[in-house]
């Protein structure tokens, strides 16, 4: 999705505003307000405009014509991953994880020999982020990093098991904790984590209660878990091992994870618990701890860069079709109704767009992403108007962060559509 970008300062060129994502920018990095005006020159494009765009570590001026190689230096720094050989010198072992015996047989003689196929991903295997190239920034949906829109390739790391590993499994102690509030999903990944540990040979598995606080309260004992354990918990809601906000400074935690001997943590959290995870890492990795912090995004928003899907998010999306069906009976049922449904969605619209575009009942839906105008000719207003004139009733569905949503409120509140009524 793409915003239209309307400050003085802004990427924007001679004819037209320039769009770009609310995405594309917190991945870059970069900043409207390093836009700069210049003097036009004399060329075939006719432009007004000299951008400079900063990233994490890197400012970049478009006029250099290194500026795609500094990019993409700064993109892999930026998302090198760490690994516990940095901090030790460790030989890799081949891993206990198989594949093979999970192959399905496909029958085609030209597939690669069972004893040579092994599925594993290399480490050198990367995703490319974006499969589009856009000719112009005034394509649909265009996400940008230059004026010109220049293509340019950027790559993360692929996912997947490895054919090496660095820990024994039998001697690896396994934490799993759950912090912040409820997401639909959560046992479903404590079970899987749980799956997958055994099945590379890992025994010791336990889980911390009620958040961060399960390592320093007392009473808080950690729980053991093994498949048998766990094999039902996905059937029920809420959290199998309880959660809970704030806790404990991160040196007490880390104080706690070396006394427990814990080899790996994994955290189920959103935003302030990956930020603590963060923390711990590197708390870790200052005191040299043989200790791998994996942290697993919990949002029912979906704006997560990097993923194709957060979990929980399907199941918000269902449950907001509810809540989008019951406004549709109410403003059909009603004489000039207007059905308002406002959705969750933090500073993203993914459950108010795609709720809307599943329930095939909204007339508007209003996102972060995309900026409106609620008067004027091509206002909300004045669509919505005209709405009541042609169907006799619409349906508006908005999400928690949308601009002017609380001025849309307070027109529908106070009767400012008494003329449609008269």
């Amino acid at each position: 999705m793409a915003a239209a970008v309307k400050t003085s300062g802004g990427f924007c060129n001679t004819q037209q505003q320039w769009l770009h994502s609310t995405r594309d920018l917190f991945l870059h990095g970069s900043t409207r307000s390093n836009a700069k005006e210049c003097k036009s020159k004399k060329t075939k494009k006719p432009t007004s405009l000299c951008v400079k765009a900063t990233s994490a570590k890197v400012e970049l001026d478009f006029n250099d014509p290194s500026w795609k190689q500094k990019f993409q230096e700064d993109w892999d720094n930026r998302f090198n991953l760490p690994r516990i050989t940095d901090i030790y010198d460790l030989k890799p072992r081949p891993t206990t994880f198989s594949l093979k015996k999970q192959r399905t047989p496909t029958g085609d003689e030209d597939s690669t020999p069972m004893d040579m196929w092994n599925g594993y991903v290399n480490n050198d295997d990367r995703a490319l982020m974006k499969v589009i190239k856009y000719s112009s920034p005034t394509s649909a949906g265009a996400e940008c990093i230059d004026p010109d829109c220049s293509w340019v390739e950027q790559w993360v790391h692929r996912a997947g098991p490895r054919k090496d590993i660095y820990y024994e499994p039998n001697e690896v102690k396994a934490a799993i904790v759950t912090c912040g509030g409820l997401c639909p999903g959560l046992n479903d990944v404590i079970r899987q984590v749980v799956f997958t540990l055994e099945t590379y040979g890992v025994k010791n598995i336990v889980g911390i209660p009620f958040g961060f606080r399960g390592f320093f309260e007392k009473g808080l004992k950690e729980m053991p878990l093994s498949r048998n354990l766990v094999e039902n918990i996905n059937l029920a809601g809420g959290s199998f091992l309880g959660v809970s906000r704030g806790g404990p400074k991160t040196s007490e935690i880390v104080d706690s994870i070396q006394a427990r001997r814990i080899d790996m943590l994994f955290v189920l959290g959103g935003n302030g618990t990956h930020a603590g995870a963060n923390a711990i890492h590197d708390e870790c990795r200052k005191r040299k701890l043989k200790v791998s912090v994996v942290a697993v995004p919990k949002t029912i928003d979906n704006d997560i860069p990097l993923m194709d899907k957060t979990f929980g998010f399907d199941t918000a999306v269902e449950e907001a079709q509810r809540a989008i069906n019951s406004a549709y009976i109410e403003a059909r049922s009603a004489y000039h109704g207007i059905g308002l449904v406002k959705l969750m969605g933090r500073s993203s619209g993914f459950i108010a767009m795609h709720a809307s575009l599943s329930s095939g009942q909204v007339d508007v839906c209003l996102i972060p992403e995309v900026s409106f105008a609620l008067d004027g000719e091509y206002g909300v207003l004045q669509h919505l108007e005209q709405l009541i004139k042609n169907k006799g009733f619409c349906v508006v569905c908005v999400a928690e962060a949308a601009g002017q949503v609380s001025e849309l409120s307070v027109v529908l509140a106070f009767g400012f559509f008494r003329s449609i009524y008269h």
